[in-house]
């Protein structure tokens, strides 16, 4: 498509469009948001969800583990389905199915009901995520796009530390169904922003399933994915257990914890904005130091966690390091396949969602066989991993073979 303003971007973004621009990263940012609380809603809502449709704690818990499921499956096969349809159009569409799915959890009678509304939440978050990761270049001008990128994704982070959090205490003064009721709505309030604040947005290019996995054939979307994995499901093994390490090596109150982990998330959303704007220059440099970072203080926890001070340093340089784990392998995946964005993002987010549900299963089975300190050696070992397949494999800062 011929770019007839001036000073147009990538996307056919001008100066003066760029107001308008920015309202629909803000209302991307806000979908991002909303479709990561859905996921992680029931984390803190397991054991009344329980006991009102007469299932264990454990089989609640597959509320969350179907949901990444599906997001994992879902993104790189709606891809393709998604054709020449307009983009806005389909994040509306996409909105609109996570709300159907956070309404019929409220109203769920039974789990068998419950499970089918969570797969339209993964449905949902699968696509928003794919969609929504590569719009900042059709967005905004050049030089905004990678504060722009940090934005969207800040949704992603802000949803770990407000988000949930935010879900808990609603089930706590109401009740949980109110909690899935709140979560609907706001997804209904996104998909009018959206769809007042984005431009038309045409499909770039008809996106193939075949041309998404070729993808994989480009060593640098190979080694992008290979952090991704190691990263994420490092930090989902140990994170997950992190509470229990805290108790048992700082001796830290309940209490204490909650503050640990609010510092923690804080410190995520700054993470996420310095990394977008060290990947944005060198998105290998963002990523070698971010996996050094987390090797370091996951594996360092419970040998130097003795005292609620080095325990909550170690949590804040924690935070830092993952909170820019999303945007930097998101660049790096971008940059390295700047005509197939869509594709790019799907594999992305199959990959991220699948390795949340691996980390989960890793550290459980650490936990069990070796016990809880046994699950940070194996985060920081996996961060490690990370950081020689960064400082090894083919970046986007190399040239195509």
């Amino acid at each position: 498509m011929a770019l007839t303003e001036k000073n147009a971007g990538p996307g056919g973004v001008s100066e003066r469009s760029a107001t308008r621009g920015r309202l629909g990263v803000a209302a991307v940012a806000g979908a991002t948001f909303t479709v990561v609380t859905s996921e992680m809603l029931p984390v803190g809502l397991l054991t009344p969800i329980g006991d009102a449709l007469g299932v264990t704690e454990g089989t609640a818990g597959l509320a969350l583990t179907i949901t990444g499921l599906v997001g994992a499956v879902s993104a790189p096969l709606l891809t393709p389905l998604l054709g020449r349809f307009d983009r806005r159009t389909v994040l509306c569409a996409l909105m609109a199915v996570l709300t159907v799915g956070n309404l019929l959890a409220a109203w769920a009678p039974d789990f068998a009901v419950m499970v089918a509304a969570r797969v339209l939440v993964g449905i949902g978050m699968g696509g928003v995520w794919t969609i929504a990761a590569g719009l900042a270049v059709r967005l905004v001008p050049p030089k905004s796009i990678g504060s722009a990128t940090s934005l969207i994704f800040s949704g992603i982070a802000v949803a770990s530390v407000l988000g949930v959090p935010a879900g808990t205490y609603i089930g706590e003064l109401a009740d949980w169904r109110s909690a899935f009721v709140t979560v609907g709505v706001l997804a209904l309030v996104v998909l009018v922003a959206l769809a007042v604040s984005l431009p038309p947005l045409p499909a770039e290019q008809e996106v193939r399933l075949g041309g998404v996995l070729r993808l994989c054939a480009d060593p640098r979307v190979r080694t992008g994915l290979g952090v991704v994995a190691l990263l994420v499901t490092g930090h989902f093994a140990a994170y997950t257990y992190v509470r229990p390490v805290l108790e048992e090596v700082s001796g830290v109150s309940a209490g204490m914890i909650g503050t640990l982990l609010l510092v923690y998330g804080v410190a995520g959303v700054a993470g996420n904005f310095a990394a977008g704007a060290g990947a944005g220059r060198s998105p290998r440099s963002t990523l070698l130091v971010i996996s050094a970072a987390l090797a370091a203080t996951v594996a360092l926890l419970p040998v130097f966690g003795g005292s609620v001070l080095t325990a909550g340093v170690l949590l804040v340089v924690w935070g830092l390091a993952y909170g820019g784990v999303s945007v930097s392998t998101q660049t790096w995946l971008l940059s390295s396949a700047p005509e197939a964005r869509e594709s790019a993002s799907a594999l992305f987010v199959g990959v991220f969602n699948g390795a949340i549900a691996l980390g989960a299963l890793v550290g459980g089975l650490a936990a069990d066989g070796a016990g809880v300190n046994a699950v940070m050696w194996w985060g920081g070992g996996l961060a490690a991993a990370a950081l020689v397949v960064t400082a090894l494999g083919k970046s986007p800062e190399d040239e195509r073979l």
